[in-house]
């Protein structure tokens, strides 16, 4: 290992690290997994970047980039080098466009562009502290995808440095786009029909050469080190309506999520009592959980139909700017409001928590979290992006083995493909959810990834042991049992 730290010693401008307290603290995300790295290395430019895949492929270790941390399935974790972009930080603005690099931080970045009135769409509600990278690499989306997509719909150009080392800018550079098109076959029966997906690689998205760079878009670092990203922005809307209503049967939820959507909302939010008791208002005694809708256009005309479709009761109408951003922090809080009110040691690992179905099979979604919850004796935390099918579910339990993480999962993720969902809608695989890619994608996707990947990565140099694996890695590496 000192051979190694001293070769990049000598080609590498930017920080390297082998300190003890380093490996502690990267060897950890927002995840419940934990491997400590060999190196880390904080790369000064670009050739940094280049000269340390080169030493890493000489030396028969990996290269795992990492963003801000915030990940909640262990996708920068690795024992090789870990690359912290965080030097990557540059924002520039042009009129419709921002070119970002990867270690720019979301929030910085939202402040920037509301000097511009203008936003960049996707919104994860960790937004204020996750990195752009993070964002790309698990193609991040939030709660207004509903109107305006994940990151895969806001995203220009990406460049990379790929797992040879090689500079490489998507779509531009033509050669290598069509050689991405090439490789695809794509069963497109066994792809999870829902309007928005973190796994495996998207190619679905790819219908010519010239969306070659959405391949990057959701690929965990396994493709290529992201340097730079040239972002679609939009106008801010000029007005904002946002609706809270509340429901005493989660029955009722579901069947109006479905007639809401039809009135296009930018947002269909969900939360249970968890985040509902923390919200400072009296809400009706019986109310179980609460809808969240927003609209950013026709406000006139969107109230008068939602008042129409509706069955629940309507809690609030919030006009105001400060008033919205406020209520929405309830909303962004959910994850916190859970973990604050479960115990450490009852807190099952994120695995489950990100799957996303048809609209129209919520009913059995929500049946199937009430089935898992009888069979291994949990509770379960719900809120998220029920608008576009999208809920994120933590489980609680006084006493669990960790063979029966696996179990809820192999059970949860066979029910979620049959209902035609995806295992993760903006989380991404990581090591929670990367050994069942196959088992929703099938042989002949799964072949095309594994294409991909040789393509981009012909050593296995890049964040190995994400998307394409050979072995189970959901209960390995667990931290926190």
């Amino acid at each position: 290992m000192s051979s190694l730290s001293t070769e990049l010693s000598k080609v590498v401008q930017g920080e390297i690290h082998t300190e003890k307290e380093f490996k502690k603290f990267y060897s950890v995300d927002a995840s419940s997994y934990q491997i400590i790295p060999k190196v880390i290395i904080i790369p000064k430019n670009e050739k940094d970047i280049i000269n340390t895949i080169k030493i890493a492929k000489k030396f028969k270790t990996t290269v795992t980039v990492r963003g801000a941390g915030t990940g909640l399935v262990g996708s920068a974790l690795n024992n090789g080098i870990v690359l912290d972009m965080k030097n990557f930080d540059s924002i520039k603005v042009e009129e419709n466009q921002a070119v970002v690099g990867p270690g720019a931080v979301k929030g910085k970045l939202d402040r920037i562009l509301e000097k511009n009135k203008k936003f960049f769409p996707p919104n994860p509600s960790i937004g204020s502290f996750c990195s752009i990278g993070g964002m790309i690499g698990n193609n991040s989306s939030g709660s207004r995808s509903l109107k305006y997509g994940s990151v895969i719909d806001n995203v220009i150009e990406i460049t990379i440095i790929d797992g040879n080392g090689n500079k490489v800018v998507l779509p531009k550079n033509q050669k290598f786009s069509n050689k991405i098109k090439n490789k695809i076959k794509i069963d497109k029966e066994k792809f999870p029909e829902v309007s928005k997906n973190s796994s495996g690689y998207r190619i679905d998205k790819i219908k010519t050469a010239k969306d070659s760079h959405k391949i990057i878009i959701g690929s965990e670092g396994t493709l290529g080190i992201i340097t730079a990203a040239k972002l679609k922005i939009k106008n801010i809307p000029k007005k904002r309506i946002l609706f809270v209503i509340e429901y005493d049967s989660i029955s009722n939820v579901a069947s109006d999520c479905i007639k809401i959507n039809n009135t296009n909302p930018s947002a269909i939010e969900f939360v249970d009592r968890t985040t509902l008791q923390q919200i400072d208002h009296n809400f009706q005694k019986n109310t179980k959980c609460l809808l969240f809708v927003e609209y950013d256009e026709k406000i006139i005309q969107n109230e008068r139909k939602i008042k129409q479709t509706i069955s629940g009761s309507m809690a609030k109408k919030l006009t105001k700017k400060q008033e919205i951003h406020k209520w929405w922090k309830y909303r962004d809080s959910s994850l916190y409001y859970s973990l604050r009110s479960i115990k450490k040691e009852n807190r099952i690992p994120h695995v489950i928590e990100d799957a996303a179905v048809p609209i129209e099979k919520l009913p059995e979604l929500f049946s199937t979290i009430e089935n898992i919850n009888k069979k291994f004796k949990t509770k379960s935390i719900i809120y998220g992006h029920i608008g576009n099918g999208n809920l994120h579910i933590r489980l609680i339990a006084k006493r669990i083995e960790t063979s029966s993480i696996k179990d809820i999962a192999v059970e949860f993720f066979d029910k979620i493909i049959k209902m035609g969902g995806t295992i993760t809608a903006e989380h991404g695989d990581g090591l929670a959810r990367s050994e069942f890619i196959k088992k929703q994608y099938g042989k002949t996707n799964y072949e095309t990834f594994k294409d991909i990947k040789k393509l981009f990565d012909p050593k296995n140099v890049l964040n190995p042991g994400k998307i394409i694996v050979n072995k189970s890695t959901i209960i390995k590496n667990l931290e926190r049992l």
